[in-house]
């Protein structure tokens, strides 16, 4: 057995090792660090004796006393859910929306339900708060291309838009019109600014001049003579701020050559006619139902 060495600065034994004639110190553990150490140990074993915790092949270890706070206990929880949602859900299937609304009771669980479904389904095109995107319109605002009635936003959700799967669905088309060579291009930069002066923006008047017969041949019966749009035909107004696709110069040009089309799908089938209700109620609420 080797002789022990004591450090002689610190009086603490040395466990041997050196470094280039640096020791290292046999420094005990703090107390209070083992007592930590020791508890965390016992609290283990015990914690893997009564709970269970260890994967079997068809199975897992059950514990001393078979308890379980998992699935069993979710399982009550989503049944008590599910049952206290009943009477809601039964009132929202054979109510109308205007009757839904009127009940106050009833408005709020349906606004809590249709913000859920819209999280879920709707968030990932017309963003968490509905603001929209480029392409994608805000529900916030009171521009409805088909209307922002209870009913119109009930029959949007419901059968979609251009979404050829359901007969029912909304469809409007905008020709392409340099594409479709209705227009050239000096005439398509011409109603461009025509479109522009609706909305009293930056233009060129005397191209505007030019563009506002052209526009009136080959706009005007969807978008109304002074820009107003027509819901009906899903046309947008023209004569705002408010664009779907920008509202730049060289947007309105694009969109006049080539012409977006976006397609929306119909919920009707993929939920059930309760979460489309409630949907509805929620996006109606957002400030810009009508």
């Amino acid at each position: 057995m080797g002789k022990i060495e004591v450090d002689e600065f610190s009086g603490t034994q040395t466990t041997g090792h050196d470094w280039g004639g640096i020791k290292e110190l046999d420094t005990p553990m703090p107390r209070w660090w083992l007592i930590c150490f020791w508890i965390s140990v016992f609290w283990t074993i015990a914690y893997l004796g009564v709970y269970l915790a260890w994967p079997l092949i068809t199975g897992e270890t059950k514990g001393f006393f078979g308890y379980s706070s998992t699935r069993a206990e979710i399982a009550d929880t989503m049944k008590a859910v599910k049952a206290s949602q009943a009477k809601f859900l039964t009132k929202i299937n054979s109510l109308s929306l205007e009757e839904i609304r009127a009940d106050k009771e009833l408005a709020t669980f349906a606004y809590a339900g249709g913000k859920s479904a819209f999280a879920v389904n709707c968030s990932q095109c017309h963003g968490s708060g509905a603001s929209g995107a480029p392409g994608y319109p805000n529900l916030n605002d009171d521009n409805w291309l088909w209307g922002g009635s209870l009913e119109d936003i009930h029959t949007t959700i419901s059968h979609g838009i251009r979404f050829e799967q359901d007969e029912d669905t909304r469809v409007s088309e905008m020709p392409g019109f340099g594409r479709d060579e209705i227009l050239n291009r000096a005439q398509i930069v011409q109603v461009a600014d025509f479109v522009l002066s609706l909305s009293k923006r930056k233009h060129d008047i005397d191209s505007a001049k030019t563009g506002a017969p052209i526009y009136a041949e080959n706009c005007m019966p969807c978008h109304g003579s002074k820009g107003q749009g027509d819901r009906e035909q899903g046309a947008p107004t023209l004569n705002n701020f408010l664009w779907l696709y920008g509202s730049e110069k060289a947007d309105i040009i694009r969109q006049i050559t080539t012409s977006k089309h976006g397609v929306m799908p119909a919920w009707a089938g993929r939920l059930d006619e309760a979460t489309i209700k409630q949907l509805t109620i929620y996006v109606h609420a957002l400030g810009g139902g009508e």
